[in-house]
């Protein structure tokens, strides 16, 4: 069960480094229920969800993560991560560190996204 969410962790946080935010998408069920802010409410819509994800290759880079899977059973996971990166805006360099909470699908996608994430 923990390589089912290692490969979804990998293959999501590869893709953003990779800037290639169309394949992170197909990390994620069309129907998720994603949290890009743990209180506000989750996406309406996938639209929503490609609306965040499509200025990614446009607003950052030289991206580095590591991650840790902390807890997991049959039905959620919980990731740290951490991450630097440069804004493309004023090449400030940021640190993150975050949390994902994950739920997957039998397909391996990712059918509830929420995360918590600190920046410096």
């Amino acid at each position: 069960m923990k390589d089912k969410y290692d490969n979804w962790t990998k293959e999501f946080m590869d893709s953003w480094k990779d800037l290639d935010w169309k394949r992170t998408l197909e990390t994620l069920a069309k129907d998720v229920e994603y949290y890009e802010n743990p209180i506000d409410s989750p996406c309406k819509s996938f639209d929503e969800v490609i609306n965040l994800w499509n200025v990614v290759a446009d607003n950052q880079k030289d991206i580095e993560y590591k991650y840790e899977i902390v807890v997991f059973d049959e039905k959620n996971c919980i990731i740290n991560w951490q991450m630097t990166r440069t804004m493309t805006s004023n090449n400030v360099k940021q640190e993150i560190d975050g949390i994902f909470q994950i739920s997957l699908n039998n397909e391996g996608k990712c059918t509830y996204f929420k995360q918590w994430r600190y920046t410096r």
